[in-house]
């Protein structure tokens, strides 16, 4: 269809052509020929020298010249020239007004031909040359028309006209190929498809031939001698008014039919738009409508819903960004923020080209909160793991401890008491004497280890609690080293005016283990000191003449349990840091541990 206008448009534009150099033939002969030729004073007539330039204009306006350039001085001179025409046949508008307006007219639709103007609504737009054209072709047609009557009148005598039939001829051909040289934009534009615009250029060849038919139908009955003049002229005006007739009826018919079919168009469109309009507004997703530069055209009832927006035309969200199921938070009216699954998809026109853009938003607060449970009850299970990890490490170590240093002197107890129920005849009293001393030693290490048990269940508990008073240091150190030590293994240097602010019970477990843990691990002999220091605090440290702590053991020198070390160190620990105090180890030089006790100091 395409390729078929594009030759028509050829065709049009080749018969334009041709009648531009037609009338610029005519018009040079004709101002030889009109009224005698040239009058007396010298002047030529207008509306004739004026089909010169214009027909060299409608030639210009159709002829094909490569380059953008040379297509606007091409139309340049064809403007300037259908001007000329113009004025020319304005000159003659006092001798000849109806010739000299349809001039005016055709030069100035040739000067215009490619203007246009748009309609108020903006949809159409509407070319100027269109009615000058209408209005020249008119005025050749009245003046064209009775002529052709001529041959229906006897000789010698004839029917008037407004302007000469070449003039009339010339003006009629000027404004037929003004119309052909734009049928693109014209009245006859090939690629149209209104019903209108269809039945307007069907009709357009009908109307010119009516009133030539009904001439030669006159014509014949004349020269046939069928009517008289007189009746052949109103026998063919009638016809003329009865094909008028019916092509007007046909048109009306054809504008009618058009109009039905416009009002039937415009119902299905309004059902159509109606039923999308319902189609967005049922939907359970909350659903965005935005143009091509993302400016809200429409939103449905669960968008509203779900954002508290009633406005949100001129009150736009924050638009998601392109994508498939993204997770994005909408923000509500009252200041919250909504959870949801968005998808913005671009709605492409023929091309291509985004014409539009559809946000959909799914509401996934209930799966959020769904997946903040599970996250927290999956905390829950890891901090349980956790725990019942160190309570299984807790069991682990307390298993060892038992197995290895509870289960040490429990055997030598057992074993030294049966020797002792055996042999008891048959030991010397001094033998005997020995092995109940270690009897009770192991017993006492015994009970030592379970007390050091309960008190470590007690702390892993929190249920030891520290009742802090001025507690006089050299006392406390003075009488757990003459239980525990052996004279001249512990050297103290502490004044006998410091103290500490600590639980007088908990200071002697302290002191008691750190002198065990020096004597059992390290090498007297002992040294205990003290001091104030300049924060308020006392420091108290005790420190061996042994090897010191393998770096090994040093991570976890203060840990639950140390095979072979006992509780010691983190009973220690725990007491300290219960009396809101620190402990830390240190190598000593040259040699030897020294481990060193933070504790708040009590007024002087």
């Amino acid at each position: 269809m395409h390729i078929a206008a594009h030759g028509v448009g050829r065709l049009s534009r080749l018969i334009a052509g041709c009648a531009g150099v037609t009338v610029a033939v005519l018009g040079a002969l004709d101002t030889r020929t009109l009224d005698g030729g040239v009058p007396p004073d010298g002047v030529i007539p207008g509306p004739a020298v004026a089909l010169v330039p214009a027909g060299i204009a409608l030639l210009l306006q159709v002829v094909p010249v490569p380059g953008e350039r040379a297509a606007r001085v091409r139309s340049g001179a064809a403007a300037l020239l259908a001007l000329v025409a113009a004025v020319l046949g304005g000159a003659a508008l006092g001798d000849h007004p109806a010739a000299a307006v349809a001039t005016i007219l055709a030069g100035l639709a040739l000067a215009c031909l490619d203007l246009r103007l748009p309609h108020r609504t903006g949809l159409v737009s509407f070319r100027v040359a269109d009615p000058l054209l209408l209005g020249a072709a008119i005025i050749a047609l009245v003046a064209l028309v009775p002529r052709l009557f001529a041959p229906t009148f006897p000789a010698g005598s004839g029917p008037d006209g407004v302007m000469p039939l070449p003039l009339a001829g010339a003006l009629l051909l000027l404004a037929t190929g003004t119309i052909l040289a734009r049928p693109e934009t014209g009245p006859l534009r090939t690629l149209d498809d209104s019903v209108p615009r269809i039945a307007v250029r069907r009709l357009v060849p009908a109307l010119i031939a009516a009133p030539i038919i009904a001439a030669v139908v006159s014509a014949l009955a004349v020269r046939t001698g069928i009517s008289r003049p007189a009746a052949a002229v109103s026998t063919g005006v009638i016809l003329a008014a009865l094909v008028l007739l019916a092509l007007l009826a046909y048109l009306v018919r054809t504008l009618d039919r058009a109009d039905r079919q416009q009002r039937h168009l415009v119902a299905e469109l309004r059902d159509r738009q109606d039923f999308a309009q319902t189609l967005l507004q049922s939907m359970n997703e909350a659903v965005m409508v935005l143009d091509a530069n993302y400016h809200v055209i429409d939103v449905n009832r669960r968008w509203r819903e779900l954002t508290g927006h009633h406005d949100a035309v001129h009150d736009p969200p924050p638009l998601p960004p392109p994508g498939t199921g993204l997770d994005w938070t909408i923000p509500r009216a009252d200041g919250t923020e909504v959870p949801v699954l968005a998808t913005m998809a671009a709605i492409p026109d023929a091309a291509g080209a985004p014409r539009g853009y559809v946000a959909t938003c799914v509401d996934i607060a209930e799966r959020k909160r769904a997946e903040n449970a599970l996250t927290e009850h999956a905390a829950e299970l890891e901090r349980g793991n956790a725990e019942l990890a160190t309570a299984l490490a807790f069991k682990n170590d307390l298993t060892s401890m038992l197995t290895h240093d509870v289960a040490q002197p429990i055997s030598s107890i057992a074993s030294l008491a049966e020797l002792l129920c055996a042999d008891w005849a048959d030991l010397p009293e001094d033998i005997r004497l020995e092995l109940a001393t270690k009897i009770d030693k192991n017993t006492r290490r015994l009970i030592k280890m379970m007390n050091d048990l309960q008190l470590l269940f007690r702390l892993d508990t929190g249920a030891v609690t520290a009742r802090r008073v001025p507690v006089p240091l050299l006392e406390v150190v003075e009488t757990v080293s003459a239980g525990i030590a052996g004279e001249g293994d512990v050297e103290i240097t502490i004044d006998e005016e410091l103290t500490a602010l600590a639980d007088r019970g908990h200071l002697t477990v302290v002191v008691e283990n750190l002198l065990k843990n020096a004597l059992g691990h390290g090498a007297p002999p002992i040294h205990v000191r003290a001091d104030r220091q300049d924060a308020g605090t006392v420091l108290l440290v005790v420190q061996d003449s042994g090897t010191g702590i393998p770096e090994a053991l040093l991570p976890d020198v203060f840990g639950r349990f140390i095979r072979g070390a006992g509780l010691g160190l983190f009973i220690v620990r725990h007491l300290v840091e219960a009396n809101g105090g620190s402990v830390r180890y240190e190598q000593a030089v040259p040699r030897g541990a020294r481990l060193l006790v933070t504790l708040e100091g009590a007024p002087a």
